[in-house]
């Protein structure tokens, strides 16, 4: 195999996030030696969540066997997903916002025509739901547990019990039609052919519209982390590399 130098657009403080809480929990367990420092297993871990490189590239890239290298990335990954923000905690961040913006994002995955709980009809795809809250700049803020891809967002969103949190917390929601019937907080655009609404519907809609747009730049956000873009790996982790890609974007972003 051909092994290559190449950059990761990380910024320094996640790499250092990252390191720290290796180094600790190598601290907690009697680690002394590994194949790599902790520095050197998060910039692979990061480089692996960034690029999405397999395994086997990343190992040959780092001079260590591909079972060492999934398992230094899992384990990182996990260490990363921890102190994701719970509902909770997003609704308390919330309540100092004006209003914020939730949508729901296929994260497509490697799967067959027979694996039906999957396949989302509106993307055409095979992939996981999770739903992204944003702040009124378009912000991430908070990303839910992953679920299959079959699932609606007005579903989505009430198993997670994001409505609820909403109208508990009196935070305003914009969200689009896919939340139709969602109550409490959430406001949604008027329904119907564009033509057989009102002036004022129309006003009301491309305002809508335009709030709205900024949770595609949350959405972008979360993504940038190429792994996510299109994900091999067992449907059980998602989550926690979700949830390892918001903390890191948090981190990032101060």
């Amino acid at each position: 195999m051909l092994v290559y130098p190449s950059g990761v657009d990380v910024s320094s403080s996640a790499l250092r996030f990252l390191a720290a809480r290796l180094r600790e929990h190598c601290r907690a367990l009697g680690i002394r030696w590994r194949r790599l420092n902790a520095g050197r297993q998060a910039l692979l871990t990061l480089a692996h969540l960034r690029n999405g490189q397999p395994y086997a590239q990343l190992a040959a890239g780092f001079g260590i066997g591909t079972t060492t290298a999934y398992r230094y990335i899992t384990e990182a990954v996990n260490l990363l997903a921890a102190p994701a923000p719970t509902l909770t905690e997003a609704m308390r961040a919330a309540s100092t916002k004006a209003y914020v913006i939730l949508d729901g994002t296929l994260l497509p995955i490697d799967r067959i025509a027979a694996d039906r709980p999957f396949y989302s009809g509106k993307h055409k795809k095979h992939g996981m739901n999770v739903q992204v809250i944003a702040d009124p700049k378009g912000r991430l803020m908070w990303a839910s547990p992953a679920l299959a891809g079959a699932v609606h967002d007005v579903r989505a969103a009430r198993e997670h019990g994001i409505i609820e949190a909403l109208a508990e917390a009196g935070i305003t929601c914009w969200a689009d039609k896919g939340y139709q019937g969602a109550g409490g907080t959430v406001r949604l655009p008027y329904r119907g052919r564009w033509d057989s609404l009102s002036a004022g519907q129309q006003a009301v809609n491309r305002s809508h519209a335009k709030i709205r747009a900024l949770v595609e730049q949350a959405i972008a956000t979360l993504k940038s982390w190429r792994l996510l873009r299109k994900l091999r790996c067992s449907t059980t982790r998602i989550t926690s590399l979700v949830q390892a890609a918001l903390v890191l974007q948090l981190v990032a972003t101060g």
